[in-house]
């Protein structure tokens, strides 16, 4: 309640919303039926009882050296003899806690995982959890993570004698997705719905259940309605979410490619319109992780899925032979998506020279909520051939406090921001999209023109500047950021751009020294001011950067310029 009461405090917008809906001014969203979507229907459970299968069965060692466990922003060690306390032990952030449930170090680390020591985990895991509760170790995301990472380890490694004493006991994840499926409504519902129709799909198919193989089917093919966008990006506003997620439907393909189930052409569809984006999005110098990063594996342990990416580490070494070809066809078959419907999705892509750029702008300007999103309206990350000059933060972790919502906030991505406000207030589910428009305007609009960028929005409308416009001009050597703020007031308008390359302050600019050379960084009529930063580049896992900030008070109507220009 006392958070509650802060929330409502240090958010006016939210405030507003609760006095319109008081008055009959706005309506609040139907309240659905929770853990059980429309399209499922009403029908009892099926029972959790595998069919007959031959498996190969194989006696696993009792582990014999220390296993060093990476875990979402570090490693754990375990010693022989100490599996149990493994699940003892007290974490800082529930993340960990759920990574050690999922098992979600098996896949990471493919072959280096002892097969000894994921056995003798795992019966550890079983004589404490063995029996289906509501805690966090049977939570569905967390139950369907740890029946997909075992079904993959089984395949590769056999099954632990006795067989039908494991088989049995992974059909119990079964029930206990399907009786708590992570559907909220229309308004609430986010990709956690998908993965637990990943979990059923795979228990079903790998444990000849196929009640649960169908209703795993029919989940990924009705969220992938609603969890992806026109141009095949996630919904959700995450760059490495939607790397998350074009995995999960390449692996439902393949598995049901593997049985032969019916549904494969079609999640053969939904897997190829999400590798469609992948090819505008990544850059020269690499993946820009914009958004929220997953603690459920690192990025590089998805590099298969970029241009030209290996296949024969990471999640690609997971694959057989013929899995591997198959996805390689699916990938080089697959039509880059159109520029001009990605960016109507949020994500533009522009390259002129050497300079190439990706700019993401939530369509609307409210970060998508449920959502992985930051508060990074018109934030890009911009490369000079295959440098990263100018990047997207990240976000090395979750929470509403602290660093963590430093990090999602617009203070640490590549934007203009008024008062260090955000550009948008944040977003709520229940807000209709006539509420979005009243508080935050129009919707922004981002444009390519001959030379450059385009961008307009009114998310600061609240704070008496309806307008501000950003352009970016191109040149051989360089790019300009020409901005202007329309309405009335005198508020500090602070400009920011992030670097991981060291940088110093040098006759009133500040001066990027990067591998590609020396950049020179200028405003009129304000000084730099270079402060420490994070670039996350995993869950928990950052390096060193630096914000250049250019702060000034302007009186409004406002225009000024940042020069970017080759020392």
């Amino acid at each position: 309640m006392i958070g509650k009461l802060r929330q409502l405090a240090a958010d006016p917008t939210l405030r507003r919303w609760l006095a319109a809906r008081a008055l009959g001014r706005v309506s609040a969203p139907p309240r659905p039926t929770p853990h059980r979507p429309p399209y499922l229907g009403d029908g009892p459970l099926p029972a959790a009882v595998p069919g007959a299968a031959r498996v190969r069965e194989r006696c696993f060692p009792a582990p014999a050296m220390p296993i060093s466990l990476p875990l979402p922003g570090g490693t754990d060690v375990v010693a022989p003899g100490m599996e149990s306390s493994l699940f003892e032990r007290t974490y800082a952030d529930v993340e960990t806690l759920l990574a050690v449930h999922r098992f979600a170090w098996i896949p990471i680390m493919g072959d280096n995982a002892d097969p000894a020591w994921a056995i003798a985990l795992w019966n550890a895991w079983r004589r404490r959890f063995a029996i289906p509760d509501d805690s966090w170790a049977w939570h569905p995301y967390t139950a369907a993570e740890r029946a997909v990472n075992f079904l993959g380890f089984f395949r590769r490694h056999g099954w632990p004698e006795p067989a039908d004493e494991t088989r049995a006991f992974l059909a119990i994840h079964a029930p206990a997705i399907a009786g708590r499926l992570e559907y909220f409504g229309e308004h609430n519902t986010g990709n956690h719905l998908a993965n637990n129709g990943r979990g059923l799909l795979a228990i079903g198919l790998e444990l000849g259940m196929p009640s649960y193989a169908d209703m795993g089917t029919k989940i990924l093919i009705e969220e992938a309605k609603r969890i992806f966008m026109r141009s095949g990006i996630l919904r959700e506003g995450s760059s490495h979410y939607h790397l998350l997620y074009a995995r999960n439907y390449v692996e439902a393909w393949l598995w049901a490619r593997r049985h032969g189930h019916g549904a494969a052409p079609e999640l053969e569809a939904i897997a190829a319109q999400t590798l469609a984006p992948l090819p505008r999005l990544c850059l020269r110098g690499g993946w820009p992780l914009i958004g929220d990063i997953s603690p459920d594996c690192p990025p590089d342990h998805l590099a298969a899925f970029l241009p030209g990416g290996p296949t024969g580490t990471g999640w690609g070494s997971l694959l057989d032979d013929a899995e591997r070809a198959a996805f390689l066809s699916l990938q080089a078959g697959t039509p880059p998506a159109g520029s001009a419907l990605l960016a109507a999705d949020g994500w533009l892509r522009a390259d002129f020279g050497e300079w190439n750029g990706l700019w993401h702008t939530a369509p609307g300007g409210w970060s998508a909520i449920p959502g992985h999103g930051h508060q990074d309206i018109g934030s890009f990350e911009i490369h000079w051939g295959n440098v990263p000059l100018f990047v997207d933060t990240g976000r090395g972790a979750y929470g509403e406090t602290g660093e963590a919502a430093l990090y999602r906030s617009a203070r640490v991505h590549n934007g203009l921001t008024l008062d260090e406000a955000d550009p948008y207030p944040p977003n709520k589910p229940y807000y209709d999209e006539s509420f979005r428009r009243r508080e935050g305007g129009a919707a922004p609009v981002s444009r390519v023109d001959a030379n450059g960028v385009a961008l307009v929005f009114a998310g600061y409308g609240r704070m008496g500047a309806p307008v501000v416009r950003r352009h970016w001009t191109f040149f051989q050597n360089g790019f300009e950021i020409g901005d202007s703020v329309d309405g009335q007031g005198s508020p500090v308008v602070m400009r920011r751009l992030h670097t991981p390359w060291p940088c110093e302050v040098a006759a009133e600019a500040a001066v990027i020294r990067s591998p590609a050379g020396a950049f020179r960084v200028r405003a009129d009529g304000a000084e730099p001011q270079i402060a420490p930063a994070t670039r996350w580049t995993a869950y928990g896992v950052g390096h060193s950067a630096h914000c250049i900030g250019f702060k000034t008070r302007a009186k409004l109507p406002w225009s000024g310029r940042l020069r970017i220009e080759r020392a």
